[in-house]
């Protein structure tokens, strides 16, 4: 595969995600105004919810969200350190997969600086660790259906293939 279709294939989807994930940290998407559209329409689903209620759930969106595209973003890093391929022969690497957990940590740190300098966002350890915890569950996940699927050969497996 040539370098530029392989950086196509790659970072360019990895670079896009990263994007999206900045630009969900600025002030539009702070918990002030994801609360003005959630919270409608819990009252409407639950007519009798409390406000307590409608923040807690709203809190718990937010956070399911940050555990799904951190989730995504490890998947993304794993694919571009792998660079998987069709009938790929290799066995599961824990080390790729570490490797994608620490640079969703990475990247989630830089994000909560980023959210430091937004009027209606702060900084949260707390964030960078449920952000984390999603890059894991990520690759959890991708090593739980390749398993389930026979996807991953067993390394003696792919140590015979290779000779």
């Amino acid at each position: 595969m040539s370098k530029s279709r392989s950086f196509f294939n790659y970072w360019v989807p990895l670079l896009i995600w990263m994007c999206v994930i900045f630009s969900a940290s600025g002030d539009s998407h702070s918990f002030q105004h994801s609360s003005r559209i959630l919270g409608p329409i819990l009252h409407w689903i639950f007519p009798n919810i409390s406000e307590s209620a409608v923040n807690t759930t709203v809190t718990v969106i937010r956070k399911c969200a940050h555990l799904t595209e951190y989730a995504v973003l490890a998947l993304l890093f794993w694919r571009m350190l792998r660079k998987p391929v069709r009938k790929d022969s290799r066995p599961w690497s824990w080390r790729h997969a570490t490797i994608a957990v620490l640079l969703v940590a990475l990247y989630a740190a830089t994000d909560e600086f980023h959210q430091n300098f937004v009027p209606s966002r702060d900084a949260s350890v707390r964030d960078v660790l449920i952000d984390t915890i999603g890059g894991a569950g990520g690759m959890l996940l991708l090593w739980a259906i390749g398993t389930w699927r026979n996807t991953w050969p067993k390394p003696e497996e792919a140590s015979r293939k290779g000779r």
